[in-house]
């Protein structure tokens, strides 16, 4: 119990995404298989869809939009800052930090990750590890979406009487361009509004939150 206690965010917010994902296959499939009765098709099953280029596109497009917000949200707080934002580090302290603030090197702790003690490429890495796995997660992502949305778009082009079109042309098309900057614009949207609404709207209890009582100057502050 204690285990499950000391890890309850990270397994409430896995098993309400494996639930949404499965919800996500289901609500998918009934409208696939409606859209295929009226046009005289056949119905497919659940295991035939989410396996389906059609439900890993819209998959993959949603993954590659959030992993590029926590990219950018994180390569961002390095040297930008909002005054007022628990989201932000105070005025005046943008960079990446001192070996001693950031406790690595000789300025290591006892209990310090090993490679915080490392020297070279070893600690370049651990020290941008987040960022670079945030940005290989989208970067994989994005081509997940672009290969299976070209898989997608091209079925529909053929079920058209139309010719398919390569990778190189459906990367640069409309439609794919359409749904990532629908993905991405409502994102930055949602990253904008909790840096500036934490600024003056308060959360009792919340790490993304400043104190109740904390000015709305106060800046890096959580509750």
């Amino acid at each position: 119990m204690r285990r499950i206690r000391d890890n309850a965010l990270s397994i409430a917010f896995m098993t309400l995404f494996l639930l949404c994902l499965a919800g996500q296959g289901l609500a998918g499939m009934l409208g696939h298989n409606e859209q295929q009765l009226v046009e005289g098709g056949q119905p497919v099953g659940y295991l035939d869809y989410v396996t389906s280029s059609a439900f890993a596109v819209n998959v993959a497009e949603n993954w590659q939009s959030e992993y590029l917000q926590f990219l950018l949200f994180i390569l961002f707080t390095i040297w930008m800052v909002q005054r007022g934002s628990p989201e932000s580090k105070e005025p005046g302290k943008e960079g990446a930090e001192s070996d001693e603030e950031q406790q690595i090197g000789r300025y290591a702790d006892a209990d310090s990750p090993a490679w915080a003690r490392a020297r070279g490429l070893r600690l370049w890495l651990f020290s941008n590890s987040l960022g670079l796995t945030m940005g290989t997660i989208f970067v994989l992502s994005w081509l997940a979406q672009s290969v299976a949305g070209l898989a997608s778009y091209n079925a529909e082009r053929l079920s058209a009487l139309r010719d398919p079109v390569t990778w190189g042309g459906y990367v640069t098309s409309p439609d794919f361009w359409d749904r990532s900057l629908q993905n991405w614009q409502s994102e930055l949207l949602a990253v904008l509004s909790m840096v500036v609404l934490s600024i003056y709207l308060r959360q009792r209890g919340s790490p993304e939150s400043k104190p109740v009582g904390a000015a709305h100057t106060a800046t890096g502050v959580e509750g």
